[in-house]
């Protein structure tokens, strides 16, 4: 139970009576030192066997007694499985405490115990956030979840002493290691992606990035060096280095892939540990979800949420019609973005009805989270959550692990010559919008003439030539080009344009299909519902 010392036999130091060793422990507990219970009342020394006496203690040897000993648990769900525990904030206690773990459930095969403190979730430190917040970042987490845990007593004992329980996670990681990052590369015209990987001599399943220097993936935060991990939401570890070019050749002009360093990788392995996109810092993404932060005025807070259809037969719930100078407007709310939460709560499985209820019912502030339809495409096309790399969640994770990720205004993704349209959000800067309009001299409609260099237009995607089908959720296919300027100058700071490559268009006009990603369709809207907030 303790650490006992053998002393040589006589030592002056050493030779004290029961007594006044309970006498000296009593005195070096009062002070708040040590605590140790359960000591024996009386001590008889036996000259055959020397001095090993468990009353006496050391400060060194105490040390030893308080380590504390967190355990790393990797869970792994099949479809349709529960982790199988439960997390918890209980009343006079301090922590996210484990309960309920199912015997022979994921959690419990995993090494979880019933009081266990949460520590950290997927690297990241958890203790001092809200439990919400501990529960979310589970969810999101997907299939595999790394959990650090600390036996429930030593936590107490931990805490009570002050002792610093964030550097229980580092210290367990080691010095060095860094986090994976995520990172998406687009085709440069002249060296395209700009990257190799070679497999590693001897480890089956493992490859090594080489790079074209300034080239697009360098750009992207890929470092010389790094080992892949994952590509396009598929692993490689199983992969052989054929399949992993045949993958690369029908990646077209776009890449995602999950990066790390060596001696990161090395770390991982030895813990045993997954590298997973949901520990990840993102770079270069081209579309990220945002959260927005609005006061309510005197009429509320200025725009409408609409339920809408897209082709493919989902609904959303989509933000339109921004009124100028409102709270909406102020924080930023782009016409024709996705709404993913309120207030840090999904509304995916939420009716119009209840959404609503629950903007109205937040009284006179809301946090709304949003992405464009093309940021959520992106992300189901990779199997993660759009939730997973908020700007918010974004920053919290560059500060968690000291690295930080490229910034720059996320742009949506562009099928040049496809019949897919485009919404591009854009806010005015020193260059305006950034574009100019033409029209075509047959009749009505209007294309982009002309895109401003490092104007909002590039930015957002626009192309020259790109036709205009909407100017803020309204249809202008059919109206003239002074008209649509109207639109475009009536709005203020913020514009949607929904837009298609020409080709693509003029291959849509002939089939008669519909034309935009989100329905708009005057004979269907009265099935969908509309708030104005």
């Amino acid at each position: 139970m303790f650490k006992r010392t053998a002393l040589p036999l006589f030592h002056s130091s050493v030779w004290e009576t029961a007594d006044q060793m309970g006498k000296r422990h009593n005195t070096r507990s009062s002070a708040g030192l040590m605590e140790i219970t359960g000591l024996t009342d009386k001590f008889t020394f036996n000259p055959k066997e020397g001095i090993d006496n468990p009353v006496m203690v050391t400060a060194e040897d105490a040390d030893s007694v308080w380590t504390l000993s967190p355990r790393l648990c990797v869970l792994k769900q099949e479809d349709g499985e529960s982790y199988g525990f439960h997390l918890r904030v209980e009343n006079g206690r301090q922590g996210h405490i484990i309960r309920n773990v199912v015997a022979g459930g994921v959690a419990g095969c995993s090494g979880l115990q019933d009081g266990d403190r949460l520590l950290e979730v997927n690297n990241c430190h958890v203790d001092d956030i809200p439990h919400t917040e501990v529960a979310k970042k589970i969810k999101l987490s997907g299939q595999q979840l790394c959990l650090l845990v600390l036996d429930g007593e030593q936590y107490e004992q931990a805490v009570s002493r002050g002792q610093d329980v964030r550097g229980l996670g580092r210290a367990h990681k080691g010095e060095g290691c860094k986090p994976p990052r995520l990172c998406h590369i687009t085709r440069d015209p002249a060296s395209g992606l700009g990257i190799n990987f070679t497999p590693v001599e001897g480890e089956k399943g493992c490859f090594s990035v080489s790079l074209v220097r300034g080239g697009a993936a360098e750009q992207a935060g890929v470092c010389k060096g790094d080992r892949l991990v994952w590509m396009n939401g598929a692993t490689v570890s199983d992969l052989t280095h054929s399949a992993l070019s045949r993958m690369m050749k029908k990646c077209g002009n776009h890449i995602t892939i999950l990066v790390i360093d060596g001696e990161s990788e090395k770390n991982y392995m030895r813990q045993r540990m997954p590298i997973l996109p949901s520990m990840a810092v993102p770079h270069n993404l081209p579309s990220r979800a945002r959260k927005l932060h609005l006061v309510s005025g005197s009429e509320g807070y200025g725009f409408l949420l609409r339920l809408e259809k897209a082709p493919s037969g989902r609904t959303f719930h989509v933000l339109r019609e921004i009124f100028g100078g409102s709270p909406a407007e102020r924080a930023g709310m782009r016409d024709g973005e996705m709404l993913l939460e309120v207030n840090g709560e999904s509304v995916e499985s939420l009716t119009h009805e209840e959404i609503v209820d629950r903007v109205r019912l937040s009284g006179q502030q809301v946090s709304l989270t949003t992405i464009t339809l093309q940021g959520l495409d992106f992300y189901t096309q990779l199997g993660l959550s759009p939730l997973l790399f908020s700007e918010d969640g974004a920053a919290e994770r560059e500060k968690e692990s000291g690295v930080s990720a490229s910034a720059g205004e996320p742009s949506p993704l562009k099928e040049t010559g496809s019949c897919q349209a485009r919404h591009c959000s854009l806010q005015r800067g020193p260059l305006g919008f950034g574009f100019n309009l033409g029209c075509f001299p047959q009749g009505p409609g209007t294309f982009v003439s002309q895109v401003a260099f490092g104007g909002s237009g590039q930015s957002a995607g626009l192309l020259e030539g790109d036709v205009v089908m909407e100017v803020n959720g309204q249809n202008v296919e059919e109206k003239y080009l002074e008209d649509v300027m109207m639109l475009v100058k009536e709005r203020g700071q913020f514009i949607t344009l929904l837009v298609m490559e020409k080709t693509g268009y003029n291959k849509l006009k002939q089939t008669k299909s519909p034309a935009g990603d989100i329905s708009d369709n005057k004979q269907e809207e009265d099935n969908y519902e509309i708030s104005f907030l």
